[in-house]
């Protein structure tokens, strides 16, 4: 996922990421706040020996929330 596709998919991603990997804080999705490079360091912080595991979660539910139309394609 790239740094804009997490942004805009940002508000419907943190719901999801706090179930998941309850570790996040509402203070640490303030700070991330749609940003990855900053998502990537929290991962790291929170999460450092899964920080592989849970990039990897991100990445399939970014796949699995685009319309099939567009599943799979890069731009």
């Amino acid at each position: 996922m790239n740094a804009d596709q997490f942004k805009g998919k940002w508000m419907q991603f943190k719901g999801e990421l706090k179930k998941q990997y309850g570790k996040f804080t509402d203070d640490d999705l303030k700070q991330i706040e749609g940003n990855h490079d900053k998502f990537v360091g929290k991962v790291q912080e929170r999460y450092g020996d899964k920080k592989d595991e849970l990039l990897k979660w991100a990445d399939q539910w970014h796949q699995k929330s685009q319309p099939d139309a567009t599943k799979g394609k890069t731009y």
